[in-house]
């Protein structure tokens, strides 16, 4: 006959008492020894009692707790709209190291750049009840975060802008990256020089395609509009069926200004295509600057974006907000630098 089978009791996990107990202290100068966005205001000593004492009973806050009796979540949504794009990597570790010592954690969606669908991820993070939103998918004209800027939602805008300017943003100095580009072009002795510019109904794209046309003037040079090709999207495919266009116009010219890296990249698959050398027959200058462009052949000379201080710039600026809603709203421009490659060369006489 079996013996009866003995059933121990679940083991409790310890609680905020159970650390305050052991470390005497109240457990209200307990809870806020482990909040570090309030443990300023315990002193070291107690601080480091607290923390040893958690970690030997194995103590874990309970954010779902926390945000009940606070009202705050401690999290913050990140809207990104293409996880595949180099870019945006170091951007969200700049963003996560700057909100991590503050206590909070980034829920992070990825939008395909689809309105439809970045209209339910921001919903689905909204329901999550984010204290905030870092957004790098706005375009010129965004109803949708024009209306949740309206609604008093906290954003800070990465990489673009809107077009009434009211949501702050931290973005790169488009139009002095651009000029310096073309300096570089121009310093090499192209007179000839196409653009390949980004999206219209993005702040980017029509930033950068205007400097790009005041820089050319700046140097005595006719910006030619049979020179630019306009990308309806930021990708290699789209890069690639621009400078297509322009070589099946019989536009001629012997360096590609590209409004960023992917539609460089694009240049790159139609050299091949056509048996066209880079930079002996044609130079190319990207923007952006991403990861392993040096491992191109040949390199690729970009413009380089400070991508972590881009993250950490608005995680601050969002931190900011978040802790005193009565301060002035403000943007940041970032100033920008040209990593100088293969790519790159004097034109053919």
């Amino acid at each position: 006959m079996s013996s009866p089978r003995t059933t121990l009791p679940p083991v409790r996990p310890p609680t905020l008492r159970d650390v305050a107990r052991e470390a005497g202290v109240h457990p209200a100068t307990a809870s806020r020894a482990l909040n570090p966005e309030t443990r300023s205001l315990v002193n070291a000593e107690t601080v480091s009692r607290v923390v040893r004492v958690a970690e030997s009973l194995g103590y874990r806050p309970n954010p779902i707790a926390r945000s009940l009796k606070t009202q705050r979540s401690a999290t913050v949504g990140l809207v990104i709209p293409d996880l595949t794009n180099p870019l945006f990597p170091p951007i969200v570790r700049g963003i996560e190291d700057v909100l991590g010592p503050a206590g909070y954690n980034a829920w992070v969606v990825n939008t395909d750049n689809d309105p439809a669908r970045e209209e339910s991820q921001i919903e689905a993070l909204r329901s999550r009840q984010v204290e905030g939103l870092i957004v790098a998918t706005a375009r010129l004209e965004h109803p949708l975060l024009d209306r949740l800027h309206t609604q008093g939602v906290r954003m800070v805008l990465i990489n673009r802008r809107t077009g009434n300017g009211a949501i702050p943003s931290v973005t790169p100095d488009d139009a002095a990256g651009i000029a310096e580009a073309v300096e570089h072009l121009v310093g090499l002795g192209h007179r000839r020089i196409a653009h390949l510019a980004g999206p219209q109904n993005t702040s980017t794209g029509v930033v950068r395609e205007r400097a790009y046309r005041q820089a050319l003037r700046d140097h005595g040079i006719d910006d030619d509009p049979v020179l630019v090709a306009e990308c309806p999207a930021w990708s290699e495919d789209e890069g690639a069926a621009a400078l297509r266009r322009l070589l099946d116009s019989g536009a001629t010219f012997s360096a590609v200004l590209a409004g960023n890296d992917l539609l460089a990249l694009g240049c790159y698959d139609v050299f091949r295509e056509r048996g066209i050398a880079c930079p002996d027959d044609v130079s190319v200058v990207g923007f952006n600057d991403m990861p392993y462009l040096d491992k191109l052949q040949p390199p690729l000379t970009s413009v380089h974006i400070p991508h972590y201080e881009v993250g950490a710039e608005a995680a601050r600026m969002l931190l900011d907000g978040l802790r005193d809603p009565a301060r002035h709203a403000r943007s940041v421009l970032l100033p920008l630098s040209l990593s100088v490659r293969g790519s790159t060369a004097p034109p053919h006489p």
